[in-house]
Parts: structure tokens; sequence; C-alpha cells
């Protein structure tokens, strides 16, 4: 920085945020705006020691730069190295560019930050399944303190889509198939990663924007058709209630079209719906490439700086993971006259806000000698291991075969002892597959075999995807020799630009659920269905326990299999929590945020489908799931009242209660996950069977009864009407209890007295609850 810019207005810390920003605004030349607007990762700035590459940096940073892009996930830096090559790399900017303008290192953060030794927590699906949003607020305060250890402000999480076609490889990164599951678990995600304000914690990111979990085939980055209903009670809802609600700071874009138009130049979807609509005021980031691909993929663009005008007049603020079509070619744009300068600083603008609320600006600097104290404490491991507990989802469970209370076990399957196979597909261990890097969790063979007094036989059986059946003898043969045979299957994540080419000619370990993994068949992977089918015919009762990411369709293990255990990717401490529920320390209390199909064929099988999709069934088959939405068994009974609300009717801007009582009538403690639903009964268009519209996690003592309470407003009954208005519709609604979509214990009428349309300060986004003692 220039000496004669130490007393600027934009340096001084007393002057507001909007002053300091303009002020600096008007003393940066084009170049120097461009650069805000663009990246550099850790590729190009370090090099294969990890260690900073000088050269590079005067290239990339001689104008500034906007973010430093994964400079510990993707450089592999352990924590003191990622903080010590961050604070360099600050300083740097600092003194060495015209300006002094730090950048905002980001990274991914998914289920933990993704990067070396790392906490790795359940992955998003598996969260899901606890229903418990508070849970979810301490894991990613928990992810807050890694992060900001290593001087990181800016995360790439959580991702906001609603899963609605299971084929896609990405499911297990979502909260599942309800819009309302999502937007409440992405509230209590943004709200422990960001912090009190926006001077605090981590700017969050609300990906990807919009529709990704819907797409033609199931397929990573492939069109979206849907029509504006739809999209906006589904799809958009969630951005808009946690925008709202949690003030998050940062949206990505999503890869696809949408009808045709990409939305990484839909201006539509960027600024009038997004800032328009939704008031939101932080940053747009692209997702990775995505400029790029307005010219390799979507072809709305032949050159760089017509992708880059695109984008930008769109309201893709920054370009990541690093500046290719941004920088030069937004400056030629100006000087030629195709890009107005007033865009490129109202985006400027944004990023500037971003450092200056952050505190990058003034003190971007991190205590290199202290960065790896927040990782994998003692309170981290507890927290991933509670979360592990209650994100345990309980299928089935005949003749009460849980809990065991077995001297001998046989632990079979291609799930039970590679810890990398715990991890959802943003974890690092297994987003980089290839790296020669041990993942620091307790596999379910590990915590079997450290139980005391418990014989414990392990033989694989069978790869993860491999055809070979030479192991099912002797997989058979210890189940046989055995009080109880567990059966650990599931499928590998992983992403899509791993390096798995070597493993594919023999085919063991092929993933089958993450990034740009993407199937037509929701089966277990491999002969993984053959092995358990062998351990079946034994005389030894079966324990499946899926240990997977991905939604299976398991129509023939349901059948035949007594007891049957979701585990997902339960991360570090999931081995753990796995065993403690097999042997009854732990009362899975999960319930599924996805519908299970019989089989792909099937789908889409969500619960919330219009009555005519619902009931209509196959030749073959009806159109009922497996396992529903929300279901999930315990190692006790619940037992419910009737349901009852506050009204008979309501106004619609008005509000209601409905309360229900729930007991434990068996004898052990446990929590049961009371769900609330609601549809429109005589509705002027088709409207779905049923919605969630709250829900609650409540634990009992044996013998013990409470009260649950659901404060509602009439506008969550809203719907779009025919003029694509919001608008809560008079007539009969029904309010409905239920232990799972399929499982309605209760239900009340209600009347809404009036048609109104609802005004955006009058709507009502969330269910407020209560729960007290009978």
């Amino acid at each position: 920085m220039t000496p004669e810019l130490s007393t600027a207005a934009y340096q001084d810390e007393s002057e507001s945020v909007e002053n300091r920003v303009e002020d600096l605004l008007e003393r940066m030349t084009v170049e120097e705006k461009a650069a805000q607007l663009g990246s550099v990762n850790a590729d190009r700035l370090l090099d294969e020691d990890g260690e900073i590459d000088w050269d590079a940096v005067d290239e990339w940073l001689a104008h500034g730069i906007g973010h430093f892009t994964r400079l510990g996930g993707e450089g592999s830096l352990a924590p003191s190295e990622a903080a010590r090559v961050t604070n360099e790399l600050q300083t740097y900017l600092r003194e060495e560019t015209r300006l002094g303008i730090p950048a905002i290192p980001h990274e991914e953060c998914l289920s933990g930050y993704m990067g070396p030794e790392a906490t790795t927590f359940p992955q998003m699906l598996g969260m899901a399944s606890s229903w418990n949003p508070e849970l979810l607020q301490t894991v990613t305060e928990t992810i807050r303190g890694e992060l900001e250890g290593i001087g990181t402000v800016h995360a790439l999480s959580p991702v906001l889509d609603v899963a609605r076609d299971l084929r896609w490889g990405r499911v297990e990164e979502t909260f599942g198939e309800d819009p309302y599951m999502v937007a409440e678990m992405a509230r209590a995600y943004v709200s422990g990663l960001q912090g009190d304000g926006r001077a605090d914690g981590i700017s969050a990111t609300l990906k990807h924007f919009v529709g990704h979990g819907a797409t033609d085939g199931g397929k990573n980055r492939s069109s979206l058709n849907v029509g504006p209903r739809e999209l906006r009670e589904t799809h958009l809802f969630p951005y808009e209630a946690v925008i709202s609600e949690a003030n998050a700071e940062s949206v990505m874009n999503a890869y696809h079209d949408l009808d045709g138009v990409p939305c990484a130049n839909s201006e539509w979807l960027l600024t009038e719906v997004l800032r328009g609509e939704f008031g939101f005021d932080g940053t747009v980031v692209s997702d990775y490439y995505s400029v790029r691909h307005l010219v390799t993929e979507h072809e709305t663009a032949s050159t760089k700086p017509e992708a880059a005008v695109q984008a930008l007049e769109a309201g893709i603020d920054v370009e990541l993971p690093y500046t290719e079509y941004y920088g030069e070619h937004l400056v030629e744009a100006v000087e030629e006259g195709d890009l107005a300068e007033e865009t490129l600083n109202e985006s400027v603008r944004r990023i500037l806000r971003e450092k200056f609320r952050k505190g990058v600006f003034d003190d971007p600097a991190v205590d290199v000698d202290a960065a790896a104290d927040a990782f994998h404490t003692d309170e981290a491991r507890e927290v991933t291991r509670e979360a592990a507990r209650q994100s345990m989802t309980l299928l089935k469970n005949e003749d009460d075969l849980l809990p065991l209370d077995v001297d001998d076990v046989a632990v079979v399957g291609p799930k039970a002892d590679n810890p990398k196979e715990l991890m959802g597909d943003y974890a690092y261990a297994a987003h980089y597959p290839e790296e020669e890097y041990e993942a620091d969790a307790v596999t379910p063979l590990e915590a079997l075999e450290a139980r005391d007094g418990l014989d414990v036989t392990y033989e694989q059986g069978c790869t993860i995807s491999g055809p070979s059946t030479d192991g099912f003898d002797a997989a058979a043969d210890a189940a046989a020799d055995a009080d109880v045979a567990l059966a650990f299957v599931g499928a590998r994540s992983a992403v899509d630009f791993s390096d798995v080419e070597a493993e594919k000619e023999e085919k063991p370990s092929v993933p089958t659920s993450g990034e740009g993994c993407d199937v037509t068949h929701l089966g277990l992977p491999g002969v993984q269905e053959e092995l358990v089918a062998e351990l079946l015919e034994t005389d030894t009762p079966v324990v499946v326990v899926l240990v997977s990411g991905k939604p299976h369709a398991i129509e023939d293990i349901a059948a035949e299999a007594p007891a049957i255990l979701y585990a997902w990717l339960p991360g570090d401490e999931g081995g753990t929590a796995i065993a403690e529920t097999l042997f009854g320390e732990n009362n899975p209390a999960g319930k599924l945020p996805v519908s299970l199909p019989k089989s792909v064929g099937q789908l889409p099988v969500y619960y919330n489908r219009k009555e005519n999709t619902a009931n209509k069934d196959y030749v073959y088959t009806d159109s009922e799931p497996v396992y529903p939405f929300g279901h999930g068994e315990s190692y006790t009974e619940f037992e419910y009242g009737d349901v009852s609300l506050s009204t008979d009717s309501v106004t619609p801007l008005g509000s209601f209660t409905a309360s229900v009582t729930v007991a434990n009538v068996g004898d052990r403690a446990g929590d049961e996950i009371v769900q609330c639903y609601g549809r429109a009964t005589n509705a002027s268009q088709a409207r779905p069977v049923q919605e969630l519209l709250g829900f609650e996690r409540v634990s009992l003592e044996p013998g013990e009864s409470k009260r649950v309470a659901f404060d509602l407003s009439a506008t969550q009954l809203a719907f779009h009407d025919l003029s694509m208005n919001l608008a809560v519709e008079e007539g009969p609604y029904e309010i409905r209890i239920g232990r799972s979509a399929d499982g309605i214990v209760g239900t009340a009428d209600l009347e809404v007295t009036d048609t109104k349309q609802v005004p955006k300060t009058a709507r009502t986004y969330f269910t407020e609850t209560s729960v007290d003692a009978e």
C-alpha cells in the first residue's frame, strides 16, 4: 500500500462501512475493481511442497484479489500451515499492492472443514434424520471454530437443494425431500456458522440457487424443468426463508439451466427474485467454473468477455475458483462499452462490504501457534458423537431383535472397517480418496471389538462395487457360527473428479454417491444385496446396517431382514454411535428425511405429491414407498392423545395452535419426533396430499407424558393462486399430527374465513414449538 493512502478514510475504522466502501471505490482503477471480483486457488499460489510461489503471487495478486480459494483444503495444509500461508498472502496484499485490500479466504465445510485434521460430522442427510436443528447449530458452531483458526471468513455451505430425484449423487449433501425441513435445518446451519452478527463468524453460502435437486434424469448439471408454482413453493422457499430469518450472507448459483436459461446468466433469478423479492444484500459467488460453462456447456456466449458480461449483469459478483473469465475480460468489456462501469461498481461494493464487515480489512492475521487448538478437541469429538447418535434411524426391528444382548457377533460387509466409508463426499478424506490420508475415525468393527466381553468375527464378504462373490462362503460360515450377523453395506461417497480410474479396472470401490456420481440403480452397489441374501439363508438373525449417503431401494431386504438400521454417513465417531445403538446405550430416534422407494422406476415417490400422483399405481407395484418420509422406530413405545386446535376457524393473517400429548409407554427412555402436517381439502387447484408445517424432537422417560404445541400462522397454509400471488385461500383445511407422513395419529379441522394475499412482511416461515410436562 502506498504511504499516502495510510490516512485515507477507507483505512479509518471509526468510519462507517458505507463511507469506507465509497472512499475506496472512488480510488480504484477499473483493473483493481475487476480484480476484486476474481479469485485464485491454492494450486496456483502454492508449489508441490505447500510453500508459496512468490512469482505466481506477483502474477495473480498484482491488482489485488477478491477471494482466496481453499488455501488450506486444496493445499492439503495442516492447520498451522494453513494459517501461516493465509497470513503471509494477506500481508502481501496489505503491503505490496497499491490499495492494500486483503482477500476473503473461503473453504468448504458441509460436514466439517474440508481440510486435513478437521473434525468430520455426519453428512447432512444424516443430520436431517436427527430432526434436531438445535444440534445442527451446535455442529456448525464447532465447525466455525476450526475455520476461524486458519483465517477463513467465508464458507461454501450449506446445500438448500430439495432432493426430489434420488438418482442424483448429491442427495446425501441435502436435508431431504421436504422444503420446510430443508429450510428449518438450513436456518440452524447458517445461524451456527455465522454467529450473532455480520462482524462475527463465517459467511454462509446458500447453494445451489436454484432447483439443483430436481434436474432431468437426476443428473448433476442437467436441465431443470418445473412450473413457476413448484419452483416457488418447493425450490425457492428454503432460500427465501433462510435469507429472511437467518440473514444468510452469500448465495451460489446452480450449474443447470432453468427452462432454457442458465442460472449463471439469469438476471430474473439472481437479481429480480433474489435481491428484489427476497431482499438479499450479500454476495453471489459462482459455482466453480459455471461462468466458463456459459461458453462450454450452455453455449449462450462464444467468448470469455461475452460470458463474463452475461454473468456479471445477471448478478454473479465473484468468479470461482479462480479468475478465468472475469478479470481482464471485464476490463475489456468496460473499455469497449459492452459493460457499464456502474454494474462493475455494484458488485465491487458488495465484496468490499464483506471485507470491512468481517474485519479482514483491518486485522486479517490469525495466531499461527494457536491455529490447531480448535481442531479435534474433546468437545468437538463429543459433538460429532452425539450428532451421529441422533442421526441413527431404525427402519425395522422385528421381534425386538435390537438392542442386542449376545456374546458373539459376525461382522460382515465392505462398510465395516474403512474409516473413509463413514464420510460424506465433501469430507476431506472422501473428497480426495487418492490421497494417502488416514481419517481419524472409529470404524464399526473397531467399536465392536472394543466392547468388553463381546467376541467378534470379521469377514468382508465382498467389495463395495466389485463382482466377486469369493468371500461369500467365509461370510456365511462366520454368520452361522455367531449369535447375530451384522451386515454393514452401502455406497461409497466421493466426487466425479477424484482419480478412480485405477479402481475401475477391477471395480472394487466405484463411488455411486456424491457429486457427479449419479446412478440409474438405487439398490446396493456390486453384489452387496446378494451377500445379504446369503446371510439371510443361515439360521442366524441378521441386522442390516446401511452406512451410506444414498437413499437405497431395499424392497427385498426390507421384506426379509429382521432388523435394519440406517446409519447414513456418520463421521468420525460413527462407529461408536453404531455400536452404542446396536447394544442399547443409544436408543435410536432418527426419522427419514426422504421416502425410500421400492425401485428406481417408482420415482418420484416424495410424500407431498399431488393426490393423483400419489394414488395412481403401476401394473406390478403400488405407488407407496418401502418406508415413508418421517419413518423411524424406537426401542420404546409412544402413544399419542387427541389432536386439539386453539380455534376451529382463523382469519387469513391470523394464528392458531395445534397441540397433542405424547407418552412413553415403554420401559426405556427415548426421543419421539412429533410431526405436524397440513392439507387443503377443497382448494381451487390441485394441492399436495399434505405438507410438513413443523416438528419437535421430544425426550421422554418411561411413563412420562409431555404436551407438544405448534404455534402456527394461517400464512403457512398459503399457496400461489392462479395469478401467482401468494395467498391464503378461504375454505377447509386439515391439521394432522403423525409419527411419519404415513403414520398420522390424529387430525383436526380448521376453517379459513376469507381469501387474502400475503404481504411479505406478514408471512411466517417457521413454526414455533413448545413442550410442557403433563
